[in-house]
This record gives structure tokens, C-alpha cells and sequence, in this order.
């Protein structure tokens, strides 16, 4: 939603409010409605405002309700009547009025650092404690909103935006090199609390930070529940409280009459929009939803068109289509608007910038379907273990008798027959390893240990749903939900993830898998009369064709023969050992790393500038 900024100087010195004030107009593109500043001493906020929600239009920020606690922050706060309720039980006055910054303040008011323990909803955001003398944020439990910080030369930095860290003259450019081994083995850093910069730190999801002149602590205050498969009465109640929670989920998330949805022709997004239309049709006498969609039309064999048109034509929404056929790998790399502040592994990167900025003509908020399919992932075995170590032989026999009846055939027979000839879990080769990592910089960081490490490493965590619960651990989602994030964007567009309410995701962990994981059975059977057949009906499938692999067999050959691998690739990479059209996802890696480093390694204008270096020269002499 919005941009925040922060210094706070621990030797005492006032904040440079200069640096404050440049580091905050940096921010303006996500958050062209406002802008203001906020110093006190040795501690000052910066804010840029993106208005998306009713309640932000008279808002402002940097805030404070006391003048002793301040607070900057990205947010918006779901489940408010159950906040409001609790804080007024507890003495809070006017907080029905409060917008969502406000309410957080009101939280730490009431429950000081556990006021996280009491948040729903996507939120960063840092508050200033004067009384305490501390400084207080936290991140969003799945890493929706980022936040980053760094501790430089006497003072903490912060922002939601890792670029205006790097105004800071004294965050320094040099990398962490971990992390760009992490890039070229796996496409994305495993380490959920660092940058691909040395200096500058991520504060992971579900995680908050307490910082002082005498000490700083990062704690955990939040993790995916296990729970028993609950038990409801009727078959019925499973769709009625999916439904339900569904409605809650899209309503927090609304808070507009102006919605863009990216739904391509699936039953989770055309879901979502469903839901979206008949909330906004109950709330607004007026509103303006829209659907976008990607779409082939030669590239690959490509159904979207087809299944989405029937999704808004039933739905009688506007659709948008954006044909994607024509773009090339690393398109548009060069220019700043698709600068990445860390190495982006997509080369068709081009195609979601293209698609949020049809978003951002129409709306500020748009939707997206990702998590259903963690949430619903089938697994069969050790749901039927637990029932036969508990002895609940009456359930199975239930369960099995409604998933024949729901299902129509006999359970298990597929998967049966597909692990018949499949290879056991512990005789199942590992992905290549890359020969073009440079043998120097693998022995230095152990490579290939940390390689196979994590290729093998599978935690076993929850007793029913083990791979649905470990997919939404997986580090890949922080990466999913910042790509989006207008920081990273450029774009005025807030992306909005209704499947990842907390109260959705623990109810989705905790329904029997039989029959409702099954083929996705329980929204299928909820959207029954809301979606068009062929649509509900449809089974899950991803593209019939990988767009990135066709263009990779046209482009392989042309992209070995110009390329230039920068200086800095050299320590990382041996460019000779980069093999041709095999190995894709691999060899793509190296030329990703190599455009990242000549063109988003340009930014941000501070350094460009020479602020950093006349910064080392000042603190030189004051030394």
C-alpha cells in the first residue's frame, strides 16, 4: 500500500533529516498521495501514501494519538470488529473511527510487543516507543508486506523498500555471497532473514524486532498451526464454513468499489471473483470489477481465453486479455522500470509487469488466487494411518462411504496405480547440479553440501497434512508475495491474497482430506450455481505449455553467442561451462544474475550521485 522509511541514530545524533526527507521521495512512486516526515532527536519516519482502502482517504502518516508513540506503517488490518471489540473491553476509546495504523497503535497500547499476537491481515510497520526509548516492527505472518533493515554506522534503517536502504550512504553495495550461490543453485536465497546485499537484513514473515542503544532481540511470534481434522455435524457444514470464511477473507479485502482480479480460466481465481462481485453488488450501489488475463494464442496450447471468457461472461464482469505470444526472454531488462532490486529468476518477468500496469489504469487493488492448491493438497496416507493407529475404524469406514458416493470410484486405485512403478522417495536422483559454478567459490561455501542439503531435506511436521503444511513453509512463498509488492513493481497496485487468511488457511489444514482435499472437491462442490459448469469442472492444470521453454529452444544458442559476462560474474561463475538448450531452468540462472548485476546495480540515485562517497569523506573528517 504505502512506502515507510525510518533512521534511528544509537550513538545519540539527531537524524539527518536531509537523508530522511531523500530516502522518503525515493518511495514517491508507491505512494504518489502523500508524502510527509516525521523527526524527533536521534529517531525519524518517513511515509509515502497509497490510498486504497475508504478509510485512508483522510488519513496521514507518520501518526501519533499521544505524542510519545509513533508509528509508520504498510497495512491493513482484517477481522476490525473483533480488534475493536477486544480493545474497547480493555479501556481503548475511538476505535470504531480508527484507521489501520491507528488500530495497531491502539494494540500496542493495550498488549505493548504481543500486540502482533492480536493482528490480522498484511502488515510491516515500525513504532517509535519515546517512553521506552525502543523501536518496535513486525512483519505479516506469510511475508506479504517486506521489511527490511540495516545496521550501519551507528544507526538502525528501515523500509519496506530494499532500494531506499541503499540511499543510505553508508549501506554499501558488496553482496552476500551466500545468496547469490543460493540464486544460482536453487533461484532464490534459503535464508529467510538476509538480502542479496551484505549490509541490508529481511525481517523474515511471522517475525518481529525490538531494537535499543543497549540491546535488540528478533523473535518469532507466530507459526502455522497442527491441529486435529475437525469434525463438523453435516457434510454440508464443510461448504458452508468454507464459504463463509471465504466471504471474510475477500470482504477485509475489499474495502473499495474498484477491484481488479487476475483470473485466468481455474476454478480459485474465477472463485475469487465470484465472491468479489456478489460482496460488491450487497455494499455498493456502483462498482467496477475487472478481470485480467494472460493468453496465448500460437506460443502454446493455451485454454484460458476460453474458461476465463465463460468465468466473466456468467459473472457479467469486463475481461481484459493480454496476449503474451510475442515476448522474448530478459525483455526490457535494460530499462529502470524493470530494474529488480535482488536477481529476479524469471525472464518473462516483462509479461506481469505488463498485465499490473493494465491493472493500475483502472484500480489500486487487485486479487490473486495463489494458496488453494497447498491449502487442499491431497494426501491420503497418513490421514488413514492416523485413523488406524487411533483405532476410529467407524470414521474410515464413514469417510470411505462418502468419498465412493461424492467421488463416484474407488478411493486410492489412481494413486495406487501411479506409485506402482514410481521410484521410492529415497532412490529419486537430485536435480543437476550446475557445472558452471566456479569450483573456488563452491569450496569457499561449501556448494555442493548445502546443495544436497536442501534437495533432501523434507521436514515431516504435521501428523495428517504433512505436504500441504511443509509447501506453505517453503521459502519460495516470501519470494511469490514481494514480487508483487509495489516496492519491487514500481507500480501503484496492491495485490491481495484472500486464500491466505489466517482464518482460511487453518480451516483448509484442518478438513478431512477425504473427500474435500480430492481433486479440490470442497470448492468445487461450494461454487456449485456460482460458476459456470465447464469452469467448476474443470480439472487443475497448468499450462499446456511452458511460454519460457519454448522461447528458451529458439533463444539458447543466440543468447551463449552475445553473452558478456560482467567482471563481478567471474568470481561466481566459469561462463565457458554454460551448456546450451539443455537444462533450462539451470543455465538460464547465470544470464539472469549477469543482467541483474549491469543494470539494476545502476540504482538508487543517491550513489549514482556520489552521496555515499562524500558521506565516507564527512565522516572521515568528524573522526
Amino acid at each position: 500500500m504505502s512506502g515507510i522509511a525510518g533512521i534511528y541514530r544509537l550513538d545519540g545524533r539527531p537524524v539527518d533529516l536531509a537523508l530522511l526527507t531523500r530516502m522518503t521521495e525515493f518511495m514517491a512512486y508507491r505512494g504518489p498521495d502523500a508524502q510527509e516526515t516525521w523527526a524527533d532527536g536521534s529517531v525519524g519516519f518517513g511515509h509515502t501514501m497509497l490510498r486504497t482502502t475508504e478509510e485512508s482517504l483522510t488519513e496521514r502518516q507518520p501518526c501519533s494519538l499521544d505524542g510519545q508513540i509513533w508509528i509508520t506503517a504498510d497495512a491493513r488490518v482484517d477481522a476490525q470488529q473483533d480488534l475493536v471489540a477486544e480493545l474497547e473491553a480493555r479501556g481503548r476509546r475511538k476505535v470504531k473511527e480508527a484507521t489501520d495504523a491507528e488500530l495497531i497503535f491502539h494494540a500496542y497500547h493495550v498488549w505493548g510487543e504481543d500486540c502482533v499476537e492480536h493482528l490480522m491481515g498484511d502488515f510491516a510497520f515500525a513504532i517509535w516507543d519515546g517512553a521506552q526509548r525502543q523501536l518496535f516492527c513486525a512483519r505479516d505472518h506469510f511475508g506479504i508486506k517486506p521489511f527490511y533493515y540495516a545496521a550501519v554506522d551507528g544507526a538502525l534503517v528501515f523500509s519496506n523498500t530494499l532500494n531506499c536502504l541503499r540511499m543510505h550512504p553508508a549501506v554499501s553495495d558488496r553482496l552476500n555471497d551466500l545468496a547469490v550461490a543460493d540464486f544460482l543453485l536453487f533461484s532464490f536465497n534459503q535464508e529467510p532473514g538476509t538480502t542479496t546485499f551484505a549490509d541490508i537484513q529481511r525481517l523474515p514473515p511471522a517475525h518481529c524486532l525490538t531494537w535499543s542503544r543497549q540491546s535488540h532481540h528478533l523473535k518469532r511470534y507466530w507459526q502455522i498451526p497442527v491441529e486435529e481434522p475437525i469434525r463438523l455435524k453435516r457434510q454440508r457444514d464443510y461448504v458452508e464454513h468454507f464459504l463463509a470464511l471465504l466471504r471474510l477473507a475477500v470482504a477485509d479485502r475489499l474495502r473499495t468499489n474498484c477491484v481488479g482480479v487476475c483470473m485466468s480460466g481455474g476454478l480459485d481465481s474465477t472463485g475469487l471473483a465470484a465472491v468479489a462481485r456478489e460482496l460488491l453488488s450487497c455494499r455498493y450501489s456502483t462498482f467496477d470489477l475487472r478481470a485480467y488475463t494472460v493468453v496465448y494464442n500460437r506460443l502454446i496450447p493455451d485454454e484460458e481465453r476460453y474458461y476465463a471468457g465463460l468465468a466473466a461472461a456468467a459473472l457479467d464482469i469486463p475481461i481484459q486479455y493480454l496476449v503474451a505470444d510475442d515476448y522474448s526472454l530478459y525483455e526490457r531488462w535494460d530499462r529502470p522500470e524493470m530494474r529488480r532490486p535482488e536477481p529476479d529468476r524469471s525472464p518473462l518477468s516483462v509479461v506481469s509487469m505488463d498485465l499490473l500496469q493494465q491493472i493500475s489504469v483502472h484500480s489500486r487493488v487487485a486479487f490473486y488466487g495463489e494458496g488453494l492448491d497447498n491449502l487442499l493438497y491431497y494426501e491420503w496416507r497418513p490421514y488413514i494411518s492416523q485413523l488406524l493407529g487411533q483405532k476410529r475404524l467407524g470414521r474410515l469406514v464413514a469417510d470411505l462411504w462418502y468419498f465412493m458416493s461424492s467421488q463416484r470410484r474407488l478411493p486410492f486405485w489412481r494413486r495406487i496405480t501411479n506409485r506402482w512403478h514410481a521410484v521410492p522417495s529415497n532412490q529419486r536422483l537430485l536435480p543437476a547440479y550446475p557445472v558452471w559454478i566456479h569450483p573456488e567459490f563452491a569450496a569457499r561455501l561449501r556448494l555442493r553440501e548445502r546443495w544436497e542439503q536442501v534437495h533432501r531435506a523434507s521436514p515431516v511436521v504435521h501428523p495428517v497434512r504433512p505436504k500441504a503444511y511443509n509447501s506453505l513453509g517453503r521459502l519460495n512463498w516470501q519470494l511469490f508475495f514481494e514480487r508483487y509488492d509495489p516496492g519491487i513493481t514500481m507500480m501503484p497496485v496492491e495485490m491481495r491474497h484472500p486464500y491466505m487468511d489466517l482464518r482460511l488457511v487453518r480451516y483448509l489444514l484442518a478438513v478431512p482430506p477425504l473427500p474435500w482435499c480430492v481433486n479440490k472437491y470442497l470448492p468445487r462442490t461450494a461454487f456449485c450455481g456460482i460458476l459456470p459448469e465447464p469452469v467448476r469442472r474443470r480439472r487443475k492444470s497448468s499450462l499446456m505449455g511452458n511460454p519460457v521453454l519454448e522461447l528458451w529452444r529458439e533463444a539458447a544458442t543466440a543468447l551463449l553467442v552475445n553473452f558478456h559476462p560482467r567482471p563481478e560474474l567471474a568470481q561466481y561463475v566459469v561462463a565457458e561451462a554454460i551448456q546450451g538448450p539443455d537444462e533450462m531452468e539451470v543455465n538460464l540462472r547465470p544470464h539472469s544474475l549477469n543482467l541483474w548485476l549491469q543494470y539494476s546495480m545502476l540504482t538508487p540515485t543517491a550513489k549514482e550521485n556520489g552521496a555515499q562517497e562524500e558521506y565516507r569523506a564527512d565522516r572521515t573528517r568528524e573522526d
